[in-house]
């Protein structure tokens, strides 16, 4: 599809998956993609994350998106703990300080940014730490309301050297979007964009998808270096469309920087998510 770059959920919510890294690596060697592995401050200590990155760093994974990870769920507290000897600003920090050193190649930091989050000036606060720390560049929470499109502009505006890469979820039902808002941490969606799915069948819905997400994209544009998209409910053809309109550059989109391959946009996967995606 042209996509620039895979990136992989570490354990999202929680729950445990394959490990994001080692899928990286197998993706990167046996596929010759590029990829973002995700990795959590809350499943290892100080010393397995620098086994974890020195593995990484010997594979020729070289990106890593660094986040403080969702807490246990909690009907697993009593048999799994969480071990948080570092916040994402910390595991930066740490990140860098073995540049040159311990790692085979530099690593590429980036970093998470709530668009959706109430206080949005404290998560722009944040992420001025992740740069001082070394973060290069940073993916949105997905952009789906007003409010997060508001907060995107201000961000481009604050972090005028970091890339910026939006995030774009697209909604397949009402019903998911009812989900996305009620159950899911760092998602807010507009009710005239919820509004649009109900009484829709799967066709029209996913007609629906297609034309709100190109349209936020083109919205997000002014303000983006590039865009992540997340594969809903492995709609795959939904996202052959979605991929085929930025490559007829149907976005008109001119990046001011470039990250993978000098194109415009990363596609994200979401790894075995909860929700089945």
């Amino acid at each position: 599809m042209g996509v620039d770059a895979i990136t992989i959920a570490d354990c999202p919510i929680g729950r445990p998956r394959a490990d994001s890294s080692l899928l990286a690596c197998k993706l990167h060697r046996e596929l010759k993609v590029n990829v973002l592995p995700h990795l959590t401050c809350r499943d290892r200590n100080l010393n397995a994350t620098k086994a974890l990155l020195l593995g990484l760093s010997m594979e020729g994974v070289d990106n890593v998106l660094l986040v403080t990870g969702d807490p246990i769920p909690g009907e697993d507290r009593d048999s799994v703990k969480s071990v948080f000897n570092f916040n994402s600003r910390k595991l930066a920090a740490y990140v860098t300080s073995l540049q040159g050193t311990a790692l085979k190649q530099p690593m590429h930091l980036f970093g998470a940014l709530n668009v959706n989050a109430v206080n949005f000036d404290v998560q722009l606060r944040l992420a001025r730490e992740k740069v001082a720390a070394g973060v290069e560049g940073f993916l949105t929470q997905p952009v789906l309301s007003a409010k997060a499109m508001e907060n995107l502009r201000k961000a481009r505006e604050e972090l005028q050297g970091s890339f910026i890469l939006a995030g774009l979820y697209p909604i397949v039902s009402y019903r998911n979007a009812c989900f996305l808002q009620n159950e899911v941490s760092g998602m807010r969606i507009d009710e005239d964009i919820a509004l649009r799915y109900r009484d829709k069948s799967r066709e029209e819905a996913e007609e629906i998808a297609l034309s709100v997400t190109l349209d936020l994209a083109r919205q997000a544009a002014p303000y983006a270096d590039g865009f992540y998209v997340t594969v809903p409910f492995r709609r795959m053809g939904l996202m052959e469309r979605i991929a085929e309109a930025f490559a007829q550059k149907v976005l008109r989109i001119q990046s001011r920087r470039r990250m993978i391959d000098e194109r415009p946009f990363l596609l994200h996967r979401r790894q075995l998510c909860h929700q089945g995606l």
